[in-house]
């Protein structure tokens, strides 16, 4: 059952066995994973300083005001939107879908967030989704997506 107070698409602690398992189950309703709103914050700081270089010369760096606007643009937009049956990345500027059967599998890089490796050998990098969200994919997927904190068979 999925919570509809949580904002991320975390499901409620009564979905979640011991060591944090999610058992693997279809569900109807996608998972949404996104960066927090929290970020607003930071850009918010971002603002204030640049504030200081406009107030020091605006005719020069007046313009510099548009990065706070885009980067919380960029908040709102970033996500991933995953169903049992496809997964979508949305961008800054554009979406992009992908089925889960064209995803041979999820990696991390560098970056916090994963990239789908696609059968075609493209990646598609995946707004939002980190190493602490995969149980939520793997409950939306049936269990496409393994859940790296469920317990071994051993």
């Amino acid at each position: 059952m999925v919570d509809g107070s949580l904002r991320t698409g975390q499901r409620s602690n009564s979905d979640v066995g011991q060591y944090g398992h999610v058992a693997p189950q279809p569900v109807d309703a996608p998972v949404i994973l996104k960066i927090s709103p929290t970020a607003h914050i930071a850009v918010g700081f971002f603002a204030l300083g640049l504030l200081a270089l406009v107030m020091a010369a605006p005719t020069v760096f007046a313009p510099t005001m548009v990065l706070p606007v885009v980067a919380s643009i960029a908040i709102m937009r970033y996500r991933t939107v995953a169903n049992h049956d496809e997964v979508t990345a949305r961008t800054l500027l554009s979406s992009r879908t992908q089925a889960w059967t064209d995803v041979e599998g999820l990696r991390f890089d560098r970056g916090s967030w994963a990239k789908a490796h696609l059968t075609d050998g493209s990646d598609m990098r995946l707004p939002g989704v980190t190493f602490a969200t995969l149980p939520q994919l793997t409950s939306v997927t049936g269990g496409r997506v393994p859940n790296p904190y469920a317990p071994s068979d051993d």
